[in-house]
């Protein structure tokens, strides 16, 4: 089968270890379902793959992608949630939590292997393009909104960087509830794709913002953690899933405890949160923000574009 895979790491050009070409299909196991794929979207997790970060050069060639849509074994059409382990899904109770394309074989290819129980129904009303987008990016921000920071219709919210999946999900989203929606961007061009995506409000980085918000969507890191901490309201969030510009430094402690800021980590989500996307999805007009649509044959260009930081939404590639 055609995949798109990790052959060798290198820190400073990481799509020189891809690779795009054949490999055995996967094999089908008890608790397992092989689906084939329709759809798949990329995340900056591949392109930390392929710098070697949550892998081991003894585990390549490594598939990569955690995100998938297709079809199952018998016929019906499947959303793929990409965590493995930590509840028993097919693995056993006692196996700690990885994502797909870190321990087990990922979603860039024509098939993947998956714990039965990781098959979420995809609702006619998405298409597989739509669907492949949903289970990093857009659970991961379903899962800070709503699960974690708790926001409800008339909050107000600060998402950093409007370009990324997290972004443009948390984004879209949030205006979808009824939460009032602040976007930062470097780029004239993504802070206007981000008004037309929902924002009430879009700013330069560092801009003073006309309230505090009840809570923020960090992915940036380092660049936007001191705007995130003056940002946040007395006894708000900052929910923080990534740091694509580098650790935060310092990490502004006085001010965390003293106003009381809750920071809280988020990978992904649950099961049952990517059920409750999907069908939030399925009954209103909210759909993923589509950058690119790509064959699988293409990986490399959609990954460069990626690391490029050119994109607005998704990069999908199809089969």
């Amino acid at each position: 089968m055609l995949a798109a895979y990790v052959t060798h790491f290198d820190q400073q050009d990481p799509l020189a270890g891809l690779t795009v070409g054949d490999l055995p299909a996967p094999e089908a196991r008890e608790n397992w379902s092989v689906v084939d794929v329709r759809a798949a979207s990329l995340n900056h997790h591949d392109l930390w793959s392929l710098r070697g970060v949550g892998l081991r050069a003894e585990q390549l060639p490594m598939i990569l992608g955690t995100d998938a849509a297709g079809i199952a074994p018998d016929g019906t059409e499947v959303v793929v949630h990409g965590v493995i382990g930590a509840d028993g899904h097919g693995v056993g109770p006692s196996e700690s939590r990885t994502l797909l394309s870190e321990k087990y074989a990922g979603t860039l290819a024509e098939q993947v292997a998956v714990p039965t129980k990781n098959l979420v129904p995809k609702p006619p009303e998405l298409t597989f393009v739509e669907a492949a987008c949903l289970p990093t990016a857009w659970l991961t921000a379903y899962r800070m909104l709503f699960t974690v920071a708790g926001l409800a219709p008339g909050d107000r919210v600060l998402v950093q960087g409007a370009g990324g999946g997290v972004a443009s999900a948390a984004t879209r989203l949030a205006s979808a509830a009824g939460v009032e929606v602040f976007v930062t961007s470097r780029s004239s061009a993504k802070r206007a794709r981000a008004l037309q995506n929902g924002a009430s409000a879009v700013f330069e980085p560092g801009a003073r913002l006309p309230a505090r918000v009840d809570a923020v969507i960090e992915t940036v890191g380092q660049a936007t953690w001191s705007h995130s901490m003056r940002s946040v309201r007395p006894g708000g969030t900052v929910v923080v899933a990534g740091a694509t510009s580098g650790d935060a430094s310092p990490a502004e402690l006085s001010r965390i405890f003293f106003q009381e800021i809750t920071v809280r980590g988020v990978t992904m989500g649950s099961r049952e949160d990517l059920a409750a996307l999907l069908r939030f999805l399925a009954r209103t007009d909210v759909r993923p923000t589509i950058d690119e649509v790509l064959p699988l044959a293409q990986a490399a260009a959609g990954l460069a574009r990626l690391d490029a930081g050119e994109q607005y939404g998704k990069i999908v590639l199809t089969t």
